[in-house]
Parts: C-alpha cells; sequence; structure tokens
C-alpha cells in the first residue's frame, strides 16, 4: 500500500516537473519570439506593435509595456518629421520672403544705373523694399526672443477699454482711407487686466493689422470688448474672404499664409499672428479663431480679468 502510494506521488511530481518544464520553456519561447518581433520592429523602422497573443499574465503584461514603448518612440518619430517639414517649409518661405524684395531693390538699382533722372523715385522705394526685409528679420527676432524667455514682461493694471481707444485711433487715416466701415463697442463698465502694456499693444497691433490686410474686401473692422467674471475678451473682426477649416489649424504657426495671401495685394509673411499667440500665452491669456468663409472672422483675445 505504502509502496502504491510512493510510487503515485512520485510519477504525480515528476510530472509537475515536467509540466513546468515545459511550461518554463514555452514561455522562454515567446519571449524569445518577443524578443525577435521587437528587433524586427526596431531595425526595419516600422510602426508596428507586438501582435503576440499568450495565456500568460507576466508575459501579456511584457508585451502590453513593450508596446507602450513603442507608441512613445512612434510618437517622439511623428513629431520630429512634422517639425522636420514645419522648419523646411519656414526656410523656404523665409527665402522667399527675403529674396522677393531684394530682388526688386536690385531693379531698382539697375534702372538708377541706366537712367539718373529716377534716382529720387527709385530711392525711395528701394528704402520701402529695404524696411520690409528689416521687418521680416525683427519679427523673427521677436518671435526668437520670446519663444527663448528672453523679454522683459513687467505686469501692470491696464484699463482695457482706454487702452484700445488709445490703439485704434492710430489706424483710423488707413481704416478711412480704405473706406471702411468701423463698428467699435466698448462698454462703459471699467475693466481692467493685469498684463504688459508693450506686449499687449502688439498683440493688439498685430490683430487689427491682420483684419485690415486680409480682410479688406469686405470693407468692415469691427473692435468689441466682451466681459464675464472671470475674464475680457476683445473681438477683432472683418468680413472678408475668411479662413477656411483646414487653414484655421495651422494659422498661428510661423510664417503660415492662406493661399489668398499669395495675391501680391495682400501679401504678408504670416509671422504677426504667431508672435500674437506667442505673446498672449506668456501673459497667460489666449487667442481664439473663428471664421465663417465670406460672412465674418474673429480673433478673440482672452485675457484673465483684474478686480479692482
Amino acid at each position: 500500500m505504502w509502496i502504491y502510494i510512493l510510487g503515485t506521488s512520485l510519477i504525480l511530481l515528476v510530472a509537475i516537473i515536467v509540466l513546468l518544464l515545459f511550461e518554463r520553456g514555452k514561455i522562454r519561447k515567446q519571449i524569445q519570439n518577443i524578443s525577435s518581433e521587437l528587433d524586427r520592429i526596431l531595425t526595419e523602422g516600422t510602426d508596428e506593435k507586438i501582435m503576440l497573443f499568450t495565456n500568460e499574465r507576466e508575459v501579456a503584461a511584457l508585451i502590453e509595456q513593450m508596446n507602450r514603448a513603442l507608441e512613445s518612440r512612434q510618437k517622439v518619430k511623428t513629431d520630429y518629421r512634422v517639425s522636420e517639414l514645419k522648419a523646411k517649409r519656414m526656410l523656404s518661405n523665409v527665402s522667399h520672403d527675403i529674396k522677393t524684395p531684394l530682388t526688386v531693390i536690385l531693379g531698382y538699382l539697375e534702372i538708377m544705373r541706366l537712367d539718373s533722372r529716377y534716382h529720387t523715385k527709385m530711392l525711395e522705394k528701394v528704402e520701402i523694399k529695404a524696411d520690409e526685409v528689416m521687418d521680416l528679420i525683427n519679427k523673427f527676432f521677436t518671435l526668437a526672443k520670446i519663444e527663448a524667455g528672453d523679454i522683459d514682461l513687467t505686469m501692470t493694471r491696464i484699463h482695457v477699454g482706454e487702452f484700445c481707444k488709445e490703439i485704434i485711433v492710430d489706424f483710423y487715416e488707413i481704416l478711412t482711407e480704405k473706406d471702411f466701415h468701423v463698428d467699435i463697442q466698448i462698454p462703459e463698465t471699467e475693466l481692467y487686466v493685469y498684463s504688459n502694456q508693450d506686449a499687449l499693444k502688439r498683440i493688439i497691433l498685430n490683430l487689427i493689422s491682420n483684419a485690415i490686410r486680409y480682410g479688406s474686401d469686405g470693407k468692415y473692422f469691427g473692435l468689441f470688448i466682451r466681459y464675464d467674471e472671470a475674464k475680457v475678451s476683445i473681438d477683432i473682426i472683418d468680413k472678408g474672404k475668411g479662413i477656411g477649416k483646414t487653414e484655421k489649424a495651422h494659422v498661428f504657426d510661423r510664417l503660415y499664409t492662406t493661399e489668398d495671401s499669395r495675391n501680391r495685394e495682400i501679401q504678408g509673411n504670416g509671422l504677426g499672428l504667431a508672435i500674437a499667440k506667442e505673446l498672449a500665452e506668456k501673459l497667460g491669456g489666449n487667442i481664439v479663431l473663428d471664421s465663417v468663409p465670406k460672412v465674418r472672422t474673429v480673433f478673440t483675445l482672452e485675457l484673465h480679468r483684474m478686480e479692482f
């Protein structure tokens, strides 16, 4: 009897050992397969995931962790590709924006060389084009300084209504010359924000200039100030051609210009909105775009309201 029990126990023990060895070998094989699959994905540089199935919880957890790591790697690759494309596009646009006025300048200088009667007139045009190049370079430096945090943003209390009135006065002449209908709506309530005067002025100037430049065919300019308990919103409105859905996502990218802006009459370098957006975020605010093509376009600067 005892011999039978002992024999049975030995058989069970051997069976358990064999089973454990089998399971161990199976797990080892699965890990080898995972390693091979991971090596293939990394070598080929694909965006695949490890698609191996197992009933072992530990192995399944390992596969899941590896797939998460692969997803992170793929995201880094994608972000790099996007950044690389943006950089290439930016360099292309920069070279175009600088090359164009320089080519014109060379043309004017050639006319001056051939006929001295045009000296004064051509010099004036050369100066205008040179100023365009300098303006572009200055905008690049400004944007670089903002992104590097190398800009002084001393904060102070600002009366939004009075601040906007002072700015819009500077545009009265150009709006009148271009025959714009001007609609200014500023509430009587005294509204204050805690901001930097120079940065805030730069933002509003850029938004107004953008509305005049790209909304000129609509002959309408609006500046509305709205508010609630938490924030003050400044709407800059035009009724020009507007911005399509596909362009909205890129309109704040540096050197991005819509297809319509390729028309020489309304050509821009696309840096103004990028600077405005960066500054708004540095001030703790935001700029929101809402556009219905050929109806109206609204850029809204949102700032935290300050109680006084």
